[in-house]
């Protein structure tokens, strides 16, 4: 397993990180951390989001899911929220 060198976030990722208050932001920067530590933490996902990994972390009683893929040394972000509708709207993103 390669070090990550170099994490690269999707326009859709940005704009919704934007949206975050600073705890929110924190905590979002420990899970990606986390991931970066062990990028085999998130569970893999298979059929069309074949590739991507989500792992899952808590903010204030709420499950957040946080998609991501690496390649080699690079940690590609998707993207984040809750578990209602997240992987319909995740795989309308990927295959568009």
């Amino acid at each position: 397993m390669s070090l990550i060198t170099e994490v690269i976030q999707s326009p859709l990722f940005a704009r919704q990180k934007k949206k975050l208050k600073k705890g929110q932001i924190q905590k979002l920067d420990d899970a990606i951390k986390a991931i970066m530590a062990d990028p085999t933490v998130g569970t893999a996902k298979s059929g069309d989001l074949k590739g991507v990994q989500v792992y899952k972390y808590k903010f204030d009683n709420n499950l957040i899911l946080l998609a991501y893929e690496v390649d080699e040394s690079t940690l590609y972000l998707y993207t984040f929220g809750s578990h209602q509708n997240f992987y319909r709207e995740l795989s309308k993103y990927l295959h568009q």
